[in-house]
């Protein structure tokens, strides 16, 4: 289907089309929920919002249908109040049978029956200073002001610096402004080493523990340019790591335990991340919504789409007081679609926010595990097709 797509679509229209699939009615799961409903309520109607501010003849394109943006919202409602009136969990996943057309995403090549990677994210809380002292000189940068961006011959956004004659060029990489003083200027805040300004920047937000006792959040605010590395699969191709230990807190094990290695490793990634200061409210996901613990997800947003509702199928762990695993238990939530990220790629992949505190930090950090995802549309609207002729 893949192949006869490709010769009769734009390449990306394809992979578009090859993302999800119908799901048939014999295959349909039972759609439970084990987080709360007053967390789904609160994304669901945030969620509402982002889709209000979309312009009137915005369209999203699933499975080969263009469904307006009134149709998004209004199958939204239709979630929302089953959500509020539903009388239990049968009476609900009995009416999202029969309401909504459900997809499924196709997962990942490598994982059998749709398996999607399914990992989590969090707000970390760390310790900085606003001067640079001898505990805390590892910067993190404002967006500098030699960071401009501009549109491509293709329409798309590069991001890069002036250099003489007025050439553009790519941004410096990580390797080359930690190795400079290029950012002079640009930093908004100290921390004590290198591997917390790295993940802090693969969070992409957090809060900052100053010395006099405050508070403060950091939200992003940009990139360099350059594409994301994954320093897990680095030191996985190394035999450094095990692909099933190549988990956040055996990546930071690894680096503690070989800080000659710190320097080369973390370079490995060119791409650096800018902040700002934020409130002292969630942080944003990429649409500029507040992600809501539990059940804000990132996910490739070329190829599923913002406009609908999805749930999620895997396990989480259960943790002791230390943070250690004790168990996996099975897992089920619906969930909204309001993040992205430079490692979150393909149908295959989505990123679970888990929020901040002890049990988000150390759950996320192991999160690597299979799960399903599927996402609903109401039925009855009188979508065109973009899909080929089947002749």
């Amino acid at each position: 289907m893949l192949l006869f797509l490709s010769l009769c679509v734009p390449w990306h229209a394809a992979q578009v089309y090859a993302a999800i699939q119908p799901v048939a009615p014999g295959d349909v799961p039972v759609f439970t929920d084990d987080d709360s409903q007053e967390s789904l309520l609160t994304a669901a109607r945030i969620h509402r919002s982002y889709l209000a501010q979309l312009p009137v003849d915005h369209t999203a394109k699933i499975y080969g249908l263009s469904y307006s943006r009134n149709w998004l919202i209004s199958s939204l409602d239709e979630f929302i109040t089953l959500i509020e009136n539903a009388s239990g969990a049968e009476q609900l996943n009995r009416k999202l049978t029969e309401r909504f057309e459900i997809y499924q995403s196709t997962g990942r090549r490598s994982g059998p029956g749709n398996t999607m990677l399914v990992t989590g994210y969090f707000e970390p809380v760390i310790q900085g200073s606003l001067q640079k002292t001898p505990k805390f000189r590892f910067p993190i940068y404002s967006p500098p002001p030699s960071l401009v961006s501009r549109k491509s011959n293709t329409g798309q956004t590069e991001v890069g610096r002036i250099g003489k004659n007025n050439a553009f060029l790519p941004f410096w990489t990580r390797a080359e402004i930690e190795g400079s003083n290029v950012l002079a200027s640009s930093e908004l805040v100290y921390l004590a080493d290198p591997v917390s300004a790295f993940f802090l920047q693969i969070q992409g937000s957090g809060r900052i523990s100053l010395p006099d006792g405050s508070i403060r959040s950091v939200r992003f605010a940009g990139h360099n340019g350059h594409g994301y590395k994954s320093i897990g699969k680095l030191l996985v191709d190394e035999g450094k790591l095990e692909l099933r230990n190549s988990s956040t807190p055996n990546i930071k094990q690894y680096l503690a335990h070989h800080p000659e290695e710190q320097r080369r490793v973390l370079h490995y990634n060119p791409r650096i991340i800018f902040f700002n200061w934020g409130d002292d409210g969630p942080p944003n996901g990429s649409l500029g919504l507040p992600l809501t613990a539990g059940r804000s997800i990132a996910l490739d947003q070329s190829l599923l789409s913002t406009g609908v509702f999805y749930w999620m199928s895997s396990t989480v762990p259960i943790l002791n007081d230390g943070g250690e695993v004790v168990a996996w238990v099975p897992d089920k939530r619906f969930v909204l679609p309001q993040d992205s990220g430079a490692a979150i790629e393909g149908p295959g992949r989505v990123d679970l926010f888990m929020g901040s505190g002890h049990y988000a930090k150390h759950a996320a950090g192991v999160m690597r595990q299979p799960g399903k995802l599927y996402l609903f549309i109401k039925k009855g609207f009188p979508a065109v097709s973009d899909m080929p002729p089947s002749h």
